[in-house]
């Protein structure tokens, strides 16, 4: 008697996953953007401090939310261990992992300088103390100024690799129409990068507020983030034919998702048709204020974790009983 196929919505992987991939794609590309940004578009040592600092406790959160999940501490010594790689090469997480933890430490090792000369951050008792020893000058003024431009390659590339694997890791499923598909890595890249596109330009209109001096860099991002917000659109345009004419699992994804109105009012069409047209007019005429670039930044934010969030939610087991 042949299997009967059946259907079922995955309720392992939740909110929990959803907020270590939008944390941990978001922070590596805000280190990768902030650099590449510091040593190729215009220097600016405080976007470097803040963009390292933020995106650092963005990895650690999302690190945090997938350790907690674990529980066994041995699975975390390891996925912590380099040498998993080459036993298990297909082991994502630990992939994941490692780009993580090499993408902190050379994170710190780029912004070092920047921190030992900043006032503001030496104000700080402890960490002030801490910055203006002896031996982390040395380091700061001998290792890291002599390799500047090395280490900020070193911290970029394994920020590409943090927001690859975000989306490798959910194309590993075979059994999940909706994750087991080439365009996911991409469409996770992509959105990673606009996020933390959206994110610095809220640092720079917000929080550092030179946007005279900064205009360069704004308007770069703000042009950048319109494109990745139009590639987003076509990947997901793609993906509403794929799951439409797919397998039957990939079809019960579609049902989920393009009848949700959270999925296509809320990510859609707030998370990203409403900021691409406020982009796009600002990058073509500009805005008079920054209210206009801010609201949409926050959108792109709120919409980078609905598209996860819906992701999980929607991912549908396709197994015969």
């Amino acid at each position: 008697m042949d299997a009967v196929m059946q259907y079922s919505t995955q309720d392992t992987w939740t909110w929990w996953i959803a907020i270590y991939l939008y944390f941990g794609g978001m922070g590596a590309a805000t280190l990768a953007v902030t650099f590449l940004t510091d040593m190729y578009l215009k220097p600016h040592r405080t976007l470097v401090i803040w963009g390292a600092l933020s995106g650092i406790v963005l990895l650690s959160l999302g690190s945090l939310m997938l350790f907690i999940h674990l529980l066994d501490p041995l699975a975390v010594i390891h996925v912590l261990n380099p040498l998993i790689l080459i036993t298990k090469p297909d082991a994502w997480i630990a992939w994941g992992t490692q780009f993580i933890v090499w993408m902190m430490f050379w994170g710190v090792f780029y912004a070092l300088p920047y921190l030992v000369d900043s006032k503001t951050i030496n104000r700080i008792p402890v960490v002030g103390a801490v910055l203006q020893h002896r031996w982390v000058k040395w380091l700061s003024d001998v290792c890291c100024l002599r390799f500047h431009r090395t280490i900020g390659w070193l911290a970029a590339i394994n920020g590409i690799g943090v927001a690859v694997y975000t989306g490798l890791l959910l194309q590993s499923f075979p059994a999940v129409a909706l994750w087991n598909n080439p365009g996911v890595p991409l469409l996770f890249t992509v959105s990673a990068f606009s996020t933390a596109l959206a994110f610095l330009l809220i640092v720079l209109h917000v929080f550092i507020r030179q946007e005279q001096e900064d205009a360069v860099i704004i308007r770069f991002y703000e042009r950048t983030d319109v494109m990745l917000i139009a590639a987003e659109l076509v990947i997901l345009f793609s993906f509403y034919h794929y799951l439409a004419a797919g397998s039957e699992s990939a079809r019960r994804s579609f049902e989920l998702l393009w009848n949700d109105w959270g999925w296509v009012i809320g990510f859609i069409g707030f998370g990203l048709i409403v900021p691409f047209l406020i982009e796009l007019k600002g990058a073509i005429k500009g805005w008079r204020s920054a209210v206009p670039i801010v609201t949409a930044s926050v959108l792109v934010l709120i919409g980078g974790y609905l598209l996860r969030h819906y992701f999980m939610y929607s991912g549908v087991y396709a197994h015969p009983w």
